[in-house]
């Protein structure tokens, strides 16, 4: 028996079976819990996305997609495994999430963005859900969505490099200027603030 609701087809589901999914996808209340017991773990989020512990990669999706459900970013910027009786300080090298997929439907201010992140769940970009470009050390575009928790310092998923140039030809091909993205009614600039 899984302790977590089984994964959407987001190949061949439509965006508003993904949407109905995504709602139902209930989280544990990791912002209430707020327990005694404080340390920390070595469990390191890579800037790929991948989880490590004590220098082994933990391979299991399962297991990934558990501890993702139980993970929250604090006010300080830090990042911790928490549960009801313990809080684990944990390492995370760039976001704690990497959208790997993008499924599309409508056009301008009436299009939806639905993101698949590398844990399977999914993020449908809107006002709840923003998307942001940043400015990387090297220059280039950082693209951010935000996955959960306070917008500005919650969870956040860096969007993978096939998905950034997928989002960046059709930001270009609408005309906009400058360049942005309609999801859920929000323009977002595709240009780093």
């Amino acid at each position: 028996m899984s302790l977590l609701p089984p994964l959407p087809d987001f190949t061949h589901a439509s965006l508003a079976e993904l949407a109905r999914w995504a709602d139902g996808d209930a989280l544990p209340p990791v912002e209430h819990w707020h327990p005694a017991h404080v340390g920390s773990i070595d469990i390191r989020i890579s800037a790929d996305g991948r989880w490590w512990h004590e220098g082994g990669e933990i391979t299991r999706p399962a297991m990934v997609r558990l501890f993702s459900r139980v993970l929250r970013r604090e006010a300080d910027g830090s990042h911790v495994l928490v549960t009801p009786a313990e809080k684990l300080t944990i390492s995370v090298e760039d976001t704690a999430f990497v959208a790997v997929e993008v499924k599309a439907e409508g056009d301008g201010k009436a299009a939806t963005l639905a993101f698949r992140l590398n844990t399977g769940d999914v993020v449908i970009a809107g006002s709840d859900h923003p998307l942001r470009v940043d400015e990387a050390a090297d220059g280039t575009p950082r693209p951010i969505l935000h996955v959960r928790g306070v917008i500005g310092n919650g969870l956040e998923a860096r969007l993978a490099r096939s998905i950034w140039l997928e989002l960046a030809e059709a930001a270009l091909a609408s005309g906009e200027d400058p360049p942005a993205l309609w999801s859920g009614g929000v323009r977002f600039p595709l240009l780093p603030a």
